[in-house]
């Protein structure tokens, strides 16, 4: 059975608990009211109310039915059961851990199927865990990936001033599209801490355009259907647009975190420029290797 257990002696009624306070939290994040998340979740209201006053405890069971209802990231699913009393129950193992030997697998053909353009794999803060040989190759082009240490960011490589940013076309166009990216595409799209912090973080940077968020910003009429990142070159723009993927049916937190972003040339223009570019840089890389070996 799976009966809602009552609080023991003691602990907090009508003032909530943690758990109370996060149920509250995430149906107030999608917007439904407990009527509403009774009638999608099956369970009754006062059920609910009680669970979110801290009156009584939901059997498991119960509990992630509310969490499913109300697409709670696995993470927080996590952070549910635990303030319930409960064991987590997805694998919060690294990426690269045993247990996603068969997704990291999977990655590693999908960017070498994607050669000669980039591809990366990224994380929920978008840190760059994977990437193809054309990703470092293209980026390279235009600064020294070498000289950045430490994990690499791909928002922070975008905005910063001596990163990728002054051979950004259009920079502001693209500086509010990729916020606007963070909030549309966060896990669950719910900002947590670490993105928070993430989007603090790239705000700092001179010159950021603060109306990123503004109606006009966010309903500017487009010339293509959708905003590509324009990277200047001995004069010219080369054009690209992404497609973002994440894996199905997700049982593992790292699993349902992961992202993989694979850059495309928008017109043929630039499919021939970015052909000419590499053709460039293994003839510069070759010229280098003679010139060292001898």
């Amino acid at each position: 059975m799976n009966a809602t257990r009552p609080v023991a002696s003691g602990s907090p009624r009508d003032t909530g608990t943690p758990l109370g306070a996060l149920l509250r939290y995430w149906r107030d994040a999608r917007g439904v009211s407990q009527l509403d998340l009774s009638l999608d979740a099956g369970i009754s209201q006062r059920q609910i109310s009680f669970i979110e006053s801290g009156r009584s405890v939901p059997g498991r069971d119960t509990l992630l039915t509310l969490a499913q209802t109300l697409d709670v990231p696995l993470r927080e699913r996590n952070a549910l059961l635990l303030a319930a009393g409960y064991a987590p129950l997805y694998p919060e193992a690294p990426w690269n851990a045993e247990a996603m030997q068969g997704v990291t697998r999977a990655l590693e053909r999908v960017l070498h199927q994607h050669e000669p353009f980039p591809a990366i794999v990224m994380d929920r803060h978008w840190n760059v865990l994977m990437t193809n040989d054309a990703a470092p190759r293209l980026f390279g082009c235009f600064i020294d990936m070498a000289a950045r240490t430490g994990p690499r960011n791909m928002l922070h490589l975008m905005f910063d001033p001596h990163g990728l940013r002054p051979h950004v076309d259009d920079w502001e166009r693209v500086a509010r599209s990729l916020l606007q990216r963070v909030h549309r595409e966060a896990v669950g799209h719910v900002i947590d801490g670490g993105t928070q912090r993430l989007l603090d973080e790239l705000l700092a940077y001179p010159d950021v355009p603060r109306d990123w968020n503004s109606p006009p910003a966010r309903l500017a009429a487009p010339d293509l259907p959708m905003v590509p990142i324009g990277l200047k070159h001995a004069g010219e723009v080369l054009r690209y647009f992404s497609l973002v993927s994440t894996l199905g049916t997700p049982q593992h937190v790292a699993a349902q975190e992961l992202r993989i972003e694979c850059l495309f040339p928008v017109d043929e223009a630039t499919e021939a420029r970015h052909a000419r570019l590499f053709a460039q840089h293994a003839a510069r890389s070759g010229q280098s290797s003679d010139a060292q070996a001898h």
